[in-house]
């Protein structure tokens, strides 16, 4: 029996009664059994003020990784702290069916569909299921090169030394951040790479099977655009040998700001455009349902590094709560459950 997701401060809620009391949440059931719960649980905790426990079943030793977790029966009991005189609501069921009682009980932020129903989240083919996988990363992708944007107009209003010559501990020095922001770069780096490699391996012949030079337009973009990634690359590290606040660094700052929206605005064109006039041409290949599996399949193992422990959160951060839970039951219709299993088990 243990917390879930790390030690917790001490709240007033726990330390007064008359404050709002912490809700607790028992899951029985083995650590694999109860991974998707406890990853949409991870999100009401902002929300509430909310402890998850695992508690182990007798009946549950085997924990074996190539289970289906959404074929799996676990029981939930939802508790009130400090009201003992209610007794616990214990429910038990597949981990879909507990969700939407989640969701229910704890509303924010957004889980499933407006509609609550957890068959709506899924796509109605594996073909369908790449698209959305697809349109999913760009979201991703998108979030990030925004907040990189964002990171260097910061960057850029800051003085050149800390007032009084102290430095938040929250926020760190800026020499601090541009090393930060260039780890974070590289990431995002690694994540577009992987993304393009997937699209051009696999997605493009397939339109081409169907429409020859139907991605003539969307493989030059990506020829083009590598060599401006990994530019800005190098500018980071130009900017993270100058002097903090000089001329120098402030100008390279500047462009480096300049170079960084000109590419956010490219790769927001270049969505728009697959989504738009590429992806709706998927569906009429008309893929055997074996062929679909194997594209569902190729596409998670080309983009290794972005399916493991390496950039799994970095992907999800990238994404709303009920899209990184949607991505989740996306990469479950895999063949590879083992996959899902062990990136649930990495999160949590």
């Amino acid at each position: 029996m243990g917390i879930c997701f790390g030690k917790r401060k001490k709240s007033t809620a726990e330390i007064v009664p008359q404050k709002q009391p912490t809700t607790t949440v028992r899951l029985y059931g083995s650590p694999s059994s109860t991974n998707y719960i406890r990853f949409a649980l991870k999100y009401k905790e902002a929300a509430v003020s909310l402890r998850c426990m695992v508690v182990a079943r007798s009946n549950d030793d085997n924990d074996d990784n190539d289970e289906d977790y959404r074929n799996l029966v676990v029981a939930m009991e939802v508790e009130e702290g400090g009201s003992s005189s209610e007794p616990a609501e214990r429910v038990s069921g597949p981990p879909n069916t507990l969700l939407q009682l989640i969701e229910a009980r704890f509303p924010h932020p957004p889980l499933l569909l407006q509609t609550g129903s957890s068959s709506e989240t899924q796509p109605t083919s594996l073909v369908a299921a790449v698209v959305k996988l697809t349109e999913l990363q760009h979201r991703s992708l998108a979030w990030h090169l925004e907040r990189l944007v964002r990171w260097v107009m910061d960057l850029l209003k800051r003085p050149g030394k800390e007032r009084g010559g102290v430095v938040d501990p929250t926020v760190g020095s800026a020499r601090m951040e541009v090393r930060k922001l260039g780890r974070n770069y590289s990431q995002l780096l690694e994540l577009m790479l992987e993304h393009a490699q997937m699209e051009e391996r696999l997605l493009f012949p397939i339109f081409n099977y169907c429409d020859p030079g139907i991605c003539k337009a969307a493989n030059e973009e990506h020829a083009r655009d590598l060599p401006i990634m990994n530019g800005i690359k190098e500018d980071i590290k130009s900017i993270e040998v100058l002097d903090i606040g000089s001329r120098d660094y402030k100008e390279a700052l500047s462009n480096f700001s300049k170079r960084l929206k000109s590419l956010q605005e490219r790769y927001r064109q270049h969505f728009t455009e697959e989504e738009r006039e590429v992806l709706p041409y998927m569906e009429a290949a008309e893929l055997s349902k074996e062929q679909q599996q194997r594209l569902l399949d190729e596409c998670l193992d080309v983009m290794q590094q972005s399916h493991s422990s390496h950039l799994f959160n970095f992907l999800l951060e990238g994404l709303l709560p009920r899209e990184a839970m949607h991505y989740l039951e996306l990469i479950s219709m895999s063949t590879n459950k083992q996959r899902t299993t062990s990136l649930l088990h990495m999160i949590i």
